[in-house]
């Protein structure tokens, strides 16, 4: 059973840094990709970033690259979203998500099986 539930998120203002977390109280975390997505009011859900099982691949929506990083610890069975240089428009819920595929990072959120239930991010301009 994968059950991920997100953390970090906040206000800041633009400029800023936070760092979300996602943990998965599974015993088959090391396993899987995982992904970021977000989704600001009235907008479609988005992909932001993603990890392959051993992280030795990362993707970047194009919006975050090279201010966003992802990394993982499959020792402690979570994977992070480290945010620098904030701007509003990054205003959104931010979830974490599972792709059961270990070794390929996708953008696709259909290709990801399971979904914590999100953590907001506020960026005060």
């Amino acid at each position: 059973q994968v059950q991920l539930v997100e953390s970090g998120g906040g206000l800041v203002q633009a400029g800023g840094s936070l760092r979300l977390s996602c943990a998965d109280s599974g015993r088959t975390f090391s396993t899987y990709a995982m992904g970021w997505f977000r989704q600001a009011p009235g907008k479609e859900r988005e992909f932001v970033a993603a990890i392959t099982w051993t992280g030795g691949s990362t993707y970047y929506a194009d919006s975050v690259k090279g201010r966003f990083t992802i990394s993982r610890d499959n020792a402690k069975n979570t994977v992070y979203l480290q945010m620098n240089s904030l701007k509003p428009e990054d205003t959104a819920v931010y979830y974490c998500a599972a792709d059961l595929r270990a070794g390929v990072v996708s953008g696709r959120s259909g290709d990801y099986r399971y979904w914590g239930q999100g953590t907001q991010v506020t960026v005060s301009s």
